[in-house]
């Protein structure tokens, strides 16, 4: 089961981190399609938000197709994206982690990171698009 996360500092939204933190769960096959997301309540318990945040944040899931709401059930993942399994991409998670404590010892803070990251994906993508 997913275990939701939030970063009061990020500007986004708490429904929206949890929109995102569902689709990326998905993307990386850690949920699948059956699995159950944590009832609203679970979720208020532990972040400590507004049940109309989580609401909202499962309804949008919903409209999208990612997850399907089960009355009296839950919350369910409706579909599965086929892509990498853990095993492929743990050795990538394990280098980007060694990675992330060295832009730390340089100095680098989240933002910064994140910064980092966000040019280096459009230069990649500008890179693509031309080739």
């Amino acid at each position: 089961m997913i275990t939701f996360h939030l970063d009061s500092h990020s500007g986004v939204p708490a429904y929206l981190q949890i929109v995102q933190q569902v689709r990326h769960a998905v993307s990386l096959g850690v949920l699948r399609a059956g699995d159950q997301l944590p009832t609203v309540k679970e979720v208020v318990g532990t972040l400590a938000i507004n049940p109309n945040t989580v609401l909202k944040a499962y309804r949008e899931l919903d409209r999208a197709g990612v997850v399907e709401a089960r009355r009296g059930q839950g919350t369910f993942v409706a579909q599965s994206v086929e892509g990498p399994s853990e095993r492929d991409y743990r050795p990538l998670q394990t280098e980007l982690a060694e990675w992330l404590t060295r832009a730390r010892a340089a100095g680098l803070d989240d933002d910064a990171i994140r910064a980092l990251v966000a040019a280096t994906l459009r230069t990649q993508l500008a890179v693509r698009a031309v080739a």
